[in-house]
């Protein structure tokens, strides 16, 4: 076990001699396996123990085995103690999801603030095999079923080349003391009926049945490998990036619409899912302003193309403006002034930039979102203009019309900012004063 331990990091290039390796150990067969592993090979590591509080004392007994096992071999020792079922209720997750964001959250936190290189999780071939079974059952798509990876973001997994009947050999012939969670023998949960229940029926029709699906794991995570360098290929190119919005022309993307399994890997990473892919195909093929919320994503058919925006949380808030000086302060304002008119002046131009009358200016004033039923006079026009029809006229899509912002003072707009001023607020040969404003 020894060695096979050594070529299995040396093999895939998990960890050097030179760095720290944090050990996540929880008092179980396999981590206190893993903790011993390391300490034989000569590796400078810390263990860290979460602490979840489910099993009363149980849980105070596994972090004492812990505790005793560093400091029996001189090894740093970092615990916590974690209310997990009200971190549960709170963010709306089941038990299990819960303490794996705490673990994992503050494995992180320990390991950038004590120095170490990698975290260590005791994640053996079975659990690999498990979740490859557990993911297929699910309906995921080829990502799911490429088992877990040796190793990524700072974690590493040294122990998934080895059975778990492996590690109990390996245990017993070392005298290593460990703790068993109770939970662990029952079917209640997803994965142990996959333990207990499936995989007994599958070794009985193929006794080698955790290599073979191991290897499947292996064929299918290079398979993958092939697959996301041509999707990633393919949307960089299909793909334009405009401000915070990423812009697709719809007919460079019709020789792809009916690849299902292409799609859903085309627009994962803006979390399409198997189920919502339909839903994402009718939108293109339908009429403009139809739209899809994902758990991340806005997408949104907009003409002819497909418009794809982080989703964020309403935005109800209003800016009012007392002063000069508090112009300065709003974040998206870069600046605000007022200037007296000299011969030389030039009013500035763009349409980042108002430049207003100052006179006919009252405080205070108010920025907000547009709202249905507003209207202004655009600069050179003497006719009032719905701000929804000006908008149109302007081709703004969904998301930009949403965006939109106006400044308005004594209830009258004096500018959509970053578009057009209000002609009631132009410069003239009369204005002695004026006030800018650049965002």
């Amino acid at each position: 076990m020894l060695n096979d331990f050594l070529r299995y990091i040396e093999e895939n290039k998990l960890a050097g001699k030179d760095d720290k390796i944090l050990l996540a150990v929880s008092g179980g067969i396999d981590s206190m396996v893993m903790a011993d592993l390391f300490f034989k090979t000569g590796f400078d590591a810390g263990i860290a123990h979460c602490n979840f509080c489910l099993r009363g004392k149980e849980s105070d007994k596994d972090e004492e085995l812990v505790r005793k096992f560093s400091v029996a071999n001189k090894i740093p020792f970092f615990s916590k103690k974690f209310n997990t079922k009200a971190y549960s209720k709170k963010m709306g997750v089941s038990i299990q999801m819960a303490a794996r964001d705490l673990r994992y959250e503050w494995f992180e936190e320990v390991r950038q603030s004590n120095g170490f290189d990698f975290i260590a999780v005791a994640h053996n071939l079975n659990d690999n095999i498990e979740t490859l079974l557990l993911n297929l059952t699910r309906g995921t798509g080829i990502a799911g079923l490429t088992g877990m990876r040796p190793s990524g973001n700072h974690i590493i997994r040294p122990l998934l080349f080895a059975t778990r009947d492996a590690i109990a050999e390996y245990c017993k012939m070392n005298s290593i003391t460990y703790r068993e969670d109770k939970s662990n023998a029952e079917t209640k949960y997803t994965r142990n009926k996959i333990r207990h229940l499936v995989l007994p029926v599958l070794k009985e029709i193929n006794p080698s049945i955790e290599v073979t699906l191991n290897e499947t794991a292996e064929r299918l995570r290079s398979i993958y490998e092939i697959v996301s360098d041509y999707t990633a290929r393919t949307r960089n190119n299909l793909f334009i990036r405009k401000d915070s919005n990423i812009i697709l022309n719809i007919s460079l993307l019709q020789p792809y619409l009916k690849n299902r399994t292409f799609l859903f890997e085309l627009f994962r990473p803006f979390g399409i899912t198997e189920a919502n892919l339909t839903d994402f195909q009718n939108i293109v093929n339908g009429k403009t302003g139809r739209q899809i919320f994902t758990g991340t994503h806005r997408i949104i058919k907009n003409r002819r193309e497909i418009i794809i925006s982080e989703k964020s949380e309403p935005d109800d808030d209003i800016i009012i403006i007392n002063t000069i000086e508090e112009i300065k302060k709003v974040s998206f304002i870069k600046s605000g002034y007022v200037k007296s008119i000299s011969e030389s002046f030039k009013i500035p131009t763009g349409n980042d930039i108002a430049c207003l009358d100052f006179k006919k200016v009252s405080f205070p004033l108010i920025i907000r979102k547009w709202q249905p039923g507003d209207f202004f006079y655009p600069l050179g026009m003497n006719q009032k203009k719905k701000l929804s029809d000006y908008f149109i006229d302007r081709k703004f899509s969904k998301p930009d019309k949403e965006k939109a912002l106006i400044i308005e003072s004594a209830g009258r707009i004096l500018w959509i900012i970053g578009e057009r001023i209000d002609n009631r607020f132009r410069v003239t040969g009369s204005t002695k004063k004026v006030l800018v404003i650049k965002a």
